[in-house]
């Protein structure tokens, strides 16, 4: 969740993950180390904090470039810039919806620029 109106911020967000796998200590070639926690979800490890931060990565560099190409918010959810994720970490029911991630994405980087 991209809490905005608490300073939150999708780059926020990179560094909290950028963190995170600072801190995991891996067991090389086995299964093991470190298990992350997550507030919704399943026990993690380093190769799933990577995807997840992979997927925040890819998406915020789409939606920088539509942002440069000068894009509504509308246009912008109308193209689907994480339509590839939704089937692992969309939500069209619930407190945070794909919808709200977009949206609120989409308000913090437009505040960054």
């Amino acid at each position: 969740m991209i809490d905005l109106d608490a300073g939150g911020s999708l780059q926020g967000i990179v560094r909290a993950l950028d963190a995170i796998v600072d801190l995991i200590i891996p067991v090389y070639g086995q299964d093991g180390g470190t298990l992350v926690i997550p507030g919704h979800g399943r026990l993690s490890n380093l190769g799933d904090v990577l995807n997840y931060r992979e997927m925040v990565l890819v998406i915020r560099d789409r939606l920088m470039h539509m942002i440069e190409q000068g894009m509504t918010l509308e246009q912008i959810k109308a193209a689907e810039p994480t339509k590839d994720y939704d089937p692992v970490y969309g939500s069209t029911t619930g407190l945070w919806t794909t919808e709200r991630f977009i949206e609120a994405a989409y308000q913090s980087l437009m505040q960054e620029e």
